[in-house]
């Protein structure tokens, strides 16, 4: 009997175990009490879309649970759930919109720091454009940015960025341009996220993830939004408008959206900013299984760029001073204007082959310019009359002086380096004149030929991208994703003459060459007096093509998730030369030879799910990729010189983390190892010192790179009370050079270059040593703490506290070769190693704390009409730090170095960007 019992018992207790529990429920919209569609309903790690607005759990293993249910534009609404083997009906559940979503749409979305392109910024933030689930990764974008925080110490080249399935990035530089679609943040907010290496659907992906921004109009919330916002950052106002008609009964869908940025002046002196942004998109829905869609998009840019400067300077003139801009006529004008104007046309296809299988085809045509201006100068002239004794015309040097205000000569560092005996009015003389003097430059060039000349390099690109993505549910577990990528571009290159300032005309011509031959900037066309809209100095073509297939499968289990990936490549880069250079006269003009890379990559990763609240997870990648355009050719302006040993840059990732998801509080930690090798970095300079004491404009060419990147990133978020949410996010990181890479320096083959040691315009200096310096790119640590308080009145107000450290200055690879310690190749015979090792000691900057806020109220006007506004204050206690900068590679030996180091105030110290001061953002929207 005893036996029987127990046995009773057991099977009991067994059933229980294993009971099978139904949730279910129909989801509403609020206002329309109709009901919504492919809303996110997740049980555990169980995720279903609605049908209908109904939502279906069975078969689920007993416990506690939280009941979580989101869909873009609306409040996640969550209830915990006791499933005991019984149907837990939920009935009716209302979601409500969620007014508050100005936060995110005007503080993430596009930022403008991404537009500042010099050296100081390359990309800041790594392009995160969206407002991620993921608390640290959110952190870093709305708090940590303005420092040029870069995640994992990586450039925005190690993610992707997609539109409709289409990659952005850039392939002469692998960078998206930021500026090709800012101003439309209304029509851009629909964002696909595969943050890191987890897996997306479109694409194998970078490092740093994947973003795919869907612009179909049948995708975007109907309605219409007009918005305003004031801000003192890059702009000091925007307005933009946008309308989304839904699909009507015929199939068709309609979304426009316009903006304009304008500002003369953004937080630094005479940063004007002037864009304006169109945009398109019409969905003709054929059937049930095919739709097509067209995208056009036109976002021009311009705006004024802002100079790194040195110590001295920032101390002279304070951190809002530009060395680019003078008065000219009473109004500030910026010699250093940035011009973008690349439009986007994009055709897609949707094939729904089935419920589990879909096509996606798309081609996209990308074309345009780019122009940077700035000032050149040569004061030359020729006399036709006089000749030398090779038959060749006199080139006359007019003498003119640099126009820039902070040219060293013109600083009192210099002053008082020389003995100068009118060094206090050096002093100011620049406190109160230091700008350009355009006025002088007219008056030089009004009886001549100009000796100084406003420019602008220009890259006009045109790109083809054709792809297909196939995506299909092999089995209820077993995902498959693939896809085929073709992008084809041609860009042309060149100087074009902007305006003469007064003069009649511009000679083109190369002053430091040192014969009639070599100072022709073509030989094709010698003595060119360049005028307006002229090509000159550079002409050039580079031509790329990129082949790439890509196939994933992710496997959804209980218990363990887990992925595979691949991709393969062939890409082809070539120039042409179509001007002559005389200082390359042999190889210039025409075509390379032609670069070809194959290149593949494989990751994969699980997620283990101890049980619906503690998860862990692995991730891993090895990945090989073409040298860009950018790096391939080691002087394209003047020539044809491929960079020696030129190898595909190899990349290793591995990531793990601890995941808590709780009703209370939600965490991730993650600690991350990446290493990259055989990169290639070009850089461009004057030097002094390069044997002995001569000066040259060099290219200096590092190659097999070797950087190491690891640390532990913390996000963690705690809902304390139903309004109130604690936040906090951590990163410490150490990001260094893990080997020697090679150097060498190219430059004009005359006699000061033979002089100075180059053979044939070429000089090997061997190893840098570079091991163990760190990495300039931003804060290596950040900490954050914070809260967030939202009124059930929709209102909000939040403030954060950011201490960021262990920001590095840019170190020079010149003055770490064999170069540094010699003269000429002579040993210096004063050379002191402790002196030297405290002269090549990287500089790090001081660590400091900013405190932001945010804040904002909307309102419900009538049925679906909301009003929204938004406000932020950035750097609240106007805290002064440095966000980058570099060495100067001016002092290229020891004794240089030593001499201006040694001085009071140096003549060619570290440049710097400092951080903006404090800064505001308004945001006001009407939403109908």
């Amino acid at each position: 009997m005893r036996k029987i019992m127990f046995s009773v018992f057991l099977g009991a207790l067994c059933l229980s175990a294993t009971a099978q529990n139904t949730v279910k429920g129909i989801i509403l919209d609020n206002n329309s009490e109709k009901p919504l569609q492919d809303v996110l309903v997740h049980v555990n790690e169980n995720t279903v879309k609605t049908t209908n607005g109904v939502f279906l759990f069975q078969n689920l293993p007993n416990g506690k649970y939280l009941l979580v249910i989101t869909k873009k534009g609306y409040e996640t609404q969550k209830y915990p759930i006791n499933l005991s083997g019984k149907t837990i009906d939920f009935g009716t559940i209302l979601l409500y919109l969620d007014v508050l979503e100005t936060e995110d749409l005007s503080t993430i979305t596009i930022s403008d720091d991404e537009l500042n392109d010099d050296v100081s910024s390359a990309d800041n933030i790594s392009g995160l454009l969206q407002s991620s689930r993921d608390v640290y990764l959110k952190t870093a974008a709305f708090e940590w940015s303005s420092s040029f925080y870069k995640v994992r110490g990586l450039g925005s080249e190690n993610g992707k960025l997609l539109i409709n399935g289409i990659e952005m990035n850039k392939l002469y530089n692998g960078r998206p341009q930021w500026s090709n679609w800012g101003g439309l943040n209304d029509v851009l907010r629909n964002q696909e996220l595969s943050n890191f290496l987890t897996p997306s659907s479109q694409t194998f992906g970078g490092v740093l993830g994947t973003t795919n921004i869907n612009v179909r109009a049948s995708a975007a919330r109907p309605g219409s939004r007009i918005t305003y916002s004031s801000s003192n950052r890059s702009y000091s106002n925007r307005i933009m408008a946008s309308y989304n008609s839904g699909v009507n009964k015929n199939g068709w869908a309609f979304t426009f959206s316009a903006g304009r940025r304008f500002g003369n002046e953004g937080f630094v002196d005479a940063t004007s900013y002037n864009a304006n942004s169109f945009f398109a998109s019409v969905e003709k829905k054929i059937n049930e299984k095919h739709s097509i869609n067209f995208t056009g998009i036109y976002a021009q840019n311009k705006r004024g760029k802002s100079s790194p400067n040195t110590q001295e300077i920032f101390d002279l003139r304070g951190i809002k001073y530009n060395a680019y801009w003078g008065f000219q006529n009473g109004e500030k004008r910026n010699s250093r204007l940035k011009r973008i104007e690349e439009p986007i046309l994009m055709l897609n296809h949707y094939w729904t082959i089935s419920d589990k299988t879909t096509l996606n085809t798309n081609i996209s045509y990308q074309f345009g310019e780019i122009g940077n201006s700035r000032l050149d100068y040569n004061g030359s002239t020729f006399d036709s009359n006089s000749v030398d004794g090779n038959g060749d015309p006199y080139i006359l040097d007019l003498d003119g002086a640099n126009p820039d205000p902070t040219y060293y000569q013109k600083l009192p560092s210099y002053g008082l380096r020389e003995g100068f005996s009118n060094v206090y009015e050096m002093e100011q003389e620049f406190l109160n004149n230091g700008q350009i003097n355009w006025n002088n430059l007219y008056t030089a060039n009004a009886n001549a030929n100009s000796a100084y000349v406003l420019y602008e390099d220009r890259n006009d690109d045109k790109q083809i991208t054709v792809n297909t993505i196939f995506n299909t549910e092999l089995s209820d577990n077993i995902t498959f994703n693939g896809a085929i990528n073709f992008k084809q571009l041609k860009s042309e290159n060149f100087a074009s003459v902007l305006d003469l300032l007064g003069g009649n005309g511009y000679l083109d011509v190369d002053v430091f060459a040192d014969s009639f031959s070599g100072k022709q900037n073509n030989l094709l066309n010698p003595l060119h007096i360049a005028d307006v809209g002229d090509r000159f100095k550079y002409n050039f073509n580079l031509t790329s093509s990129v082949l790439n297939a890509f196939a994933q499968a992710q496997f959804k289990y209980n218990k363990l998730d887990y992925y595979v990936s691949g991709n393969v490549s062939q890409t082809t880069h070539q120039r042409e030369g179509l001007f002559q250079n005389g200082g390359f006269s042999k190889n210039s003009l025409g075509k390379s030879a032609a670069q070809n890379f194959t290149n593949f990559g494989v990751k994969g990763g699980l997620t283990y799910k101890i049980t619906g609240r503690h998860l862990i997870d692995f991730n891993t990648a090895f990945i090989s990729k073409a040298p860009t355009l950018q790096n391939t050719f080691s002087n394209s302006r003047e020539n044809n010189n491929v960079v020696d040993n030129l190898q595909s840059e190899k990349l290793l990732s591995v990531d793990a983390s601890y995941i808590l998801r709780t009703p209370i509080v939600q965490a991730k930690l993650t600690g991350f190892y990446a290493k990259t090798e055989d990169a290639t970095e070009i850089s461009f300079f004057f030097a002094d010192g390069i044997g002995g004491d001569n000066t040259a404009f060099v290219q200096e060419i590092l190659s097999d790179i070797s950087k190491k990147r690891f640390g532990a990133e913390l996000g963690v978020e705690a809902k304390v009370t139903p309004t109130i949410t604690l936040k906090g996010a951590a990163n410490f990181g150490q990001y260094t050079y893990d080997n020697n890479p090679n150097l060498y320096l190219t430059t004009e083959n005359n006699e000061d270059s033979k002089s100075a040691g180059f053979i044939n315009g070429r000089k090997d200096l061997g190893k840098s040593n570079l091991k163990n310096y760190k990495l300039a790119v931003g804060p290596q640590r950040a900490y954050s703490v914070g809260f967030d308080y939202r009124d059930p009145d929709y209102w909000f107000f939040g403030a954060t506290a950011n201490h960021l450290s262990n920001t590095f200055v840019d170190v020079a690879p010149l003055t770490r070769t064999s170069n540094f310690a010699d003269d000429g190749g002579t040993p210096f015979n004063d050379y002191d190693e402790t002196i030297a090792r405290q002269l090549l000691q990287q500089e790090k900057f001081n660590d400091y704390t900013i405190v932001n806020a945010v804040g904002g109220k909307s309102w419900r006007i009538g049925d679906q009409k909301y009003i929204g506004f938004f406000a932020s204050i950035g750097n609240i206690f106007d805290t002064k730090y440095k966000s980058g900068g570099f060495e100067q590679g001016r002092n290229a030996n020891y004794r240089q170095l030593r001499d201006d180091k040694a001085l009071d105030k140096q003549v060619f110290g570290n440049k710097y960007w400092y951080g903006r001061g404090t800064t505001y953002f308004l945001n006001v929207n009407y939403r109908f």
